[in-house]
């Protein structure tokens, strides 16, 4: 298998400077969108350039000139002084570095601000820059939505000055950003930041329970327990309801707000209440088992496999090898090629790869993951920078690990990197696709953490298709179309057996007969 040669950073911690007594001073490490023999992609980066910056201390509206001293690979420096702030105000700087690529490009700009008094307020100055920073550097937009961006930050900062809580001016932050009318480009909060992350790193610290809410009785019910993992050692299984955590009874609990009632720190216990799969409504009451366990740093894996035998017309048995990627995690390219060998050796000798309702995650997971099905020198998808250019990513003598027929399930819940997967496969002539149109997100986002625990996402390009084919807000449409009503799909009740959902579901059988298995 061949590398593509990109890399995709995402969540690094940036701007790491304190306060001095009487001034803010930040240096803004920023997003580089690099173009190599083999495309693009996008890296973040948390290290100062190598042409530092020196930043002298000024007062709003100091006309001595003096600012940063940079050396001669900085093209120019711009102060910007916010006329409406008092001059008598603490005053702070940010030094903000912008190197795309090759030095003649490189900037340096120096913002002196008035500090508010209210520590929780000026932290919130820290991240109005550094957001429109790296908005005023990456977004794919060069017109900000045909707006002047410079003035932006004056007038947000004159607007989050008079604040007296840091709600009220994270508010000022988010309105700024909705001007650029992209719903993509955001601010989250730390503990929105939080939960992203878990999803993106593929790990947390919990117990290692998937739960649900079944949709018929209303009840917790356990969906997997992770191999190994604190729950499955404890005797918990697939099909078990959680009635009570830590004393707390959990009817009427969302999933979500138990499964945040599930993670903690490694090493700290959480007591269980749980029922056995299978006991009749008059014997649930006494059958409740109590366990207590230890949290552990637990590894997620977003690949489920399934060997599904048939008779194939000619007599034999076909064995197909069924895949269903929910995320594009940090580990989900590596777990799926674990699954695949697992599949080669098993017999597997037709594929179908469910990506319905993956909404998507890291780009270069998607590319990982496409290249594992082709060879050559094929392109994956090609970008679109904020200039206009297109510009292709393309495998590089590329080895698939299996040649065998494919289709791929799709649905409106794939999104992002998904239809950049779902579209390599396809417009290369790999795989038949199966289902209904999808969600049609064809931007790309950096994703950065500032120095408060917040971070913000970036629009930095928008992509196409291998064939040029429009994705954003238009979607793919598959080449047949179903829907898994009458089967169930991957919605089906919790307390089904995972086989017998993909054996029932409608896709899955119309997928089946293109790849000529009946």
């Amino acid at each position: 298998m061949a590398s593509i040669g990109s890399t995709i950073c995402a969540h690094e911690k940036h701007g790491q400077c304190m306060p001095s007594s009487d001034s803010m001073s930040l240096k803004l490490a920023r997003h580089q969108l690099s173009y190599g023999n083999q495309g693009s992609f996008l890296c973040s980066q948390n290290r100062p350039p190598k042409s530092a910056c020196i930043v002298a201390k000024a007062k709003v509206g100091d006309s001595t000139g003096k600012g940063p001293t940079c050396d001669s690979h900085l093209r120019h420096a711009v102060k910007l002084a916010l006329r409406t702030a008092a001059a008598s105000a603490a005053a702070a700087m940010l030094c903000f570095h912008g190197v795309i690529d090759a030095p003649a490009l490189a900037e340096s700009l120096t913002i002196t601000f008035p500090a508010s008094k209210i520590r929780e307020v000026s932290t919130v100055q820290r991240t109005l820059i550094e957001t429109w920073g790296l908005i005023r550097e990456t977004y794919v937009d060069p017109t900000f939505n045909h707006q002047d961006w410079d003035s932006k930050l004056g007038e947000t900062m004159s607007q989050i000055l008079p604040m007296k809580t840091a709600d009220a001016a994270y508010g000022k932050i988010e309105s700024m950003l909705a001007t650029l009318g992209d719903p993509f480009t955001r601010l989250v909060s730390p503990q929105e930041y939080q939960s992203f992350k878990i999803g993106s790193d593929g790990s947390l610290e919990g117990v290692g329970l998937l739960i649900a809410t079944d949709r018929e009785s209303g009840r917790l019910v356990v969906i997997s327990s992770l191999d190994g993992g604190p729950a499955a050692k404890a005797g918990i299984h697939s099909g078990d309801e959680l009635v009570e955590i830590n004393d707390e009874k959990l009817v009427g609990m969302d999933g979500d707000k138990a499964a945040s009632k599930l993670r903690g720190p490694a090493g700290t216990s959480v007591k269980l209440k749980f029922r056995r799969e299978g006991f009749m409504e008059e014997e649930r009451s006494s059958n409740l088992t109590e366990v207590k366990i230890y949290r552990e740093n637990i590894t997620l894996t977003p690949v489920f496999t399934a060997v599904l035998p048939h008779t194939a017309p000619d007599g034999h048995l076909a064995k197909l090898g069924y895949l269903r990627l929910t995320a594009f995690s940090q580990n989900a390219a590596a777990d799926m090629e674990r699954a695949i060998s697992g599949l080669e050796n098993e017999g597997a000798e037709f594929y179908i790869l469910d990506l319905r309702n993956n909404p998507g995650g890291l780009v270069k997971a998607g590319l990982d993951v496409a290249q594992m099905w082709l060879d050559g020198d094929e392109v994956l998808v090609n970008t679109v920078d904020r200039d206009g250019n297109t510009l292709p990513i393309s495998l590089a003598n590329g080895h698939a690990l299996t040649h065998d027929p494919l289709a791929i399930l799709v649905n409106g819940g794939s999104a992002s990197a998904s239809e950049i997967l779902a579209g390599a496969l396809h417009d290369n002539g790999r795989a038949v696709l199966i289902g209904s149109k999808t969600y049609g997100k064809g931007k790309i986002q950096s994703v950065t953490e500032l120095r408060d625990g917040s971070a913000v996402f970036v629009t930095v390009a928008k992509y196409l298709s291998p064939s040029l084919h429009e994705i954003d807000q238009v979607g793919i449409v598959p080449d047949v179309q179903c829907t898994p009503g009458d089967g169930g799909g991957p919605n089906k009740s919790v307390f089904s057996s995972a086989s017998s959902v993909i054996e029932q579901d409608s896709c899955v059988l119309a997928a089946e007969h293109q790849l000529g298995i009946f």
